[in-house]
């Protein structure tokens, strides 16, 4: 495999730039396709079965454009429809869920993990079973909160209102009272409010789904010496092409407050269920 391929990120709209800033703080010489499915978000609230649908036409999408790793942007996708992803892609996948579980584990002193999410990834129990799965102790013990209401405050860049310390405060005080002191964001958008999230519950240590999926494509591009060499240069601008299903009116916006820099106009593919090679 040519080191020069892009590596293909798909979500299920702009939630996975948060999942695509992380690679290029760490692989910032690499190239990236980044896809966005919104025409058919949010995943969150749809059947497994239509998950895997959409999960399989971003893959054979970013196959075409033939690209050395596929990153599952997208905590619904792990969650339920990974079988159908690894089953089409002939190179590595990442995926958030097992890099994210590891880091809490490590991350936890008193063995009280927490895990938010959309409603999907938490009654897929996803998190829950594979940070139980790893662990080697029984002491360790997980709860699990739905955040619907985090996306849209998110999407709208509410991300220090009043309001959304509200919400915040409604969805997890009581998860906080249980003295958990790790929380998982198991959601692509949640890491927008980590800051907010620090300021109301101090001690508490986050858990980026991103960042954690992020070291885990280092290592496997290393071992399969597909990994871009650093260079003697700073990337003002990393070289990514983005591919949208429907073009939000404001993705320009939305994506500079995810990457924390301008990005190119994407380029809008046919929504529906086949999406064009």
């Amino acid at each position: 495999m040519n080191k020069d391929r892009p590596i293909g990120v798909f979500d299920s709209g702009i939630g996975g730039l948060s999942v695509l800033k992380q690679f290029v703080r760490f692989m910032p010489y690499e190239k990236y396709i980044y896809l966005g499915d919104n025409a058919h978000v949010p995943y969150g609230n749809k059947s497994a079965e239509t998950v895997k649908e959409y999960a399989k036409e971003c893959t054979e999408f970013l196959l075409d454009k033939k690209v050395k790793m596929i990153v599952v942007a997208c905590n619904t996708v792990s969650a339920v429809a990974m079988d159908v992803v690894r089953s089409v892609s002939d190179v590595p996948v990442i995926e958030m869920i097992k890099p994210a579980a590891g880091a809490a584990l490590r991350a936890t002193v008193n063995g009280k993990i927490a895990v938010i999410g959309t409603r999907a990834t938490i009654n897929s129990k996803a998190y829950s079973n594979e940070i139980l799965k790893l662990s080697d102790s029984k002491k360790i013990k997980v709860l699990s909160e739905a955040c619907p209401l985090f996306v849209p405050i998110i999407e709208e860049g509410w991300i220090r209102h009043d309001a959304t310390r509200l919400i915040i405060e409604e969805y997890l005080n009581d998860l906080y009272k249980t003295g958990v002191d790790t929380l998982v964001l198991g959601c692509t958008h949640y890491p927008m409010l980590a800051k907010l999230l620090t300021e109301i519950y101090p001690g508490l240590t986050l858990i980026d789904s991103g960042e954690h999926a992020a070291v885990s494509a280092v290592r496997v591009l290393a071992e399969s010496s597909v990994l871009k060499e650093e260079r003697n240069e700073y990337v003002v601008k990393p070289e990514i092409e983005f591919f949208v299903s429907d073009l939000p009116a404001n993705f320009n916006e939305q994506a500079q407050r995810f990457l924390g820099f301008e990005v190119n106009s994407p380029k809008r593919v046919v929504p529906g269920r086949s999406l064009p090679k």
